[in-house]
């Protein structure tokens, strides 16, 4: 054990103690200072780790909802535009089993699109029919049923059940089990019967007012398609993070067509389908970079003022130290050891906190949010380990390099001054 590390943990067990006895008002003055520090670094930390943690969550949560309507990358015609009303594609691509079996893919599914109008006796609505066959990933849908239960479709026989969102049903006065008209335009316009099997709620109002789901069927003999066609594929991935790389990797494998009697298929990732949400989300990250900095300035300039106090205080025992043939770097080393040891209570107190805080958040909801702004019911929370180790990790490198500067006042003090302070 080195002499510096010897001396100043001597130091913080007898001043945790209690054994010191303070002779100077300075001496006394600086354990509410010492204290102070501790709690600024607490809080910094915990305000750190909710910022973080409410991020992530409410990042991770909104573009699981986006995904949940429009999976993570699609394949569709290339000749499809922004409309709902799409060029059909085949069904059968030599393409499906080489993504279905790559490691980075969760599911990949057929769908069909079509506007239409629901009509009722007191009121009229224009939605997005999205047919689903018996391959759809029902996963997000089955935790935000409200009422009822997802769509079964199969292969042998067709349903008329939709999936309605809750929005849709109150806007237009109907309940689980209601029956309705949707009539499309075109040539010659068509009507279809729907019965409600279940309603759903995301809070994502822009979609929740859009779309209901039904048996892809129908979407087919609406459109005159053949039986096995499809306006597209929806693909779902494992990680999120790798969605650029994925998205490039299924471009490769669907190929690039160039034969007049090829199908011409375009390949989409959900960040470009809605680079406005994404976009939001990212400028989010600027927030949390200011609340960072500014959390961590905060705790610096605390163990500074704190570590000025320490100093001040044990000047007599500087100039002995420096008396006896101590060197500055010595000296110096004993007090950052200090102040590292004040440091990692603040960091200790700050991880229970903001811990603490978080998982109360994530299983009570207590905080609630408005949906039609925030797109959810109540502050999202994503408790990271590695994000909370990084916090921590960057928090006590940032500080310790804060006190170097004001450590270099020991290099000032005399030993003759030193010992006479007073």
């Amino acid at each position: 054990m080195s002499t510096g590390v010897f001396i100043a943990r001597r130091l913080i067990r007898e001043r945790r103690h209690g054994v010191i006895r303070e002779r100077r008002h300075g001496a006394a003055f600086s354990r509410p200072i010492n204290v102070i520090a501790i709690i600024g670094i607490a809080l910094g930390l915990a305000v750190m780790i909710m910022a973080v943690s409410i991020l992530t969550g409410f990042k991770q949560q909104i573009r699981d909802k986006v995904a949940g309507f429009g999976a993570h990358i699609q394949v569709v015609n290339f000749d499809a535009n922004i409309s709902y009303e799409t060029v059909p594609v085949t069904a059968t691509q030599p393409f499906i089993s080489k993504i279905r079996s790559h490691p980075g893919v969760k599911n990949i599914q057929v769908f069909a699109t079509k506007a239409g109008i629901i009509k009722t006796e007191d009121n009229i609505q224009g939605v997005v029919l999205k047919g689903i066959g018996s391959d759809y990933d029902w996963s997000f849908f089955s935790t935000n049923i409200v009422e009822g239960e997802v769509v079964t479709v199969t292969d042998t026989a067709r349903t008329d059940n939709v999936l309605i969102s809750k929005k849709i049903s109150d806007m237009l006065g109907l309940k689980l089990g209601d029956s309705f008209s949707m009539f499309f335009v075109q040539d010659p316009p068509r009507m279809r019967k729907f019965t409600i099997t279940g309603i759903y709620e995301t809070s994502l109002e822009e979609f929740d007012k859009t779309y209901l789901f039904c048996d892809i069927e129908h979407i087919r003999r609406l459109n005159g398609w053949e039986s096995n066609q499809v306006s597209g594929f929806e693909i779902f991935i494992n990680d999120f993070t790798e969605l650029d790389l994925m998205t490039d990797e299924i471009r490769d494998a669907v190929g690039y067509r160039v034969a007049d009697d090829e199908e011409q298929l375009k390949v989409s990732s959900i960040r470009t389908r809605y680079p406005q949400i994404f976009d939001w989300l990212d400028f989010q990250d600027t927030n949390v970079i200011i609340i960072l900095t500014l959390m961590i300035l905060v705790a610096g300039f605390n163990m500074i003022s704190g570590l000025l106090i320490l100093i001040l205080e044990k000047t007599n025992m500087i100039g002995v130290l420096k008396a006896m043939g101590a060197e500055n770097r010595l000296i110096r080393n004993i007090f950052l050891y200090q102040a590292a040891w004040l440091t990692v209570k603040g960091l200790l107190w700050g991880n229970v906190i903001g811990i603490g805080l978080a998982l109360l958040q994530q299983e009570t909801g207590m905080i609630s949010l408005d949906p039609s702004s925030y797109y959810l019911k109540s502050v999202p929370v994503n408790i990271d380990i590695l994000h909370i180790l990084l916090l921590n990790a960057g928090t006590m490198a940032a500080i310790i390099i804060m006190l170097l500067i004001p450590s270099q006042l020991i290099a000032r003090i005399t030993p003759v001054k030193a010992i006479r302070y007073d």
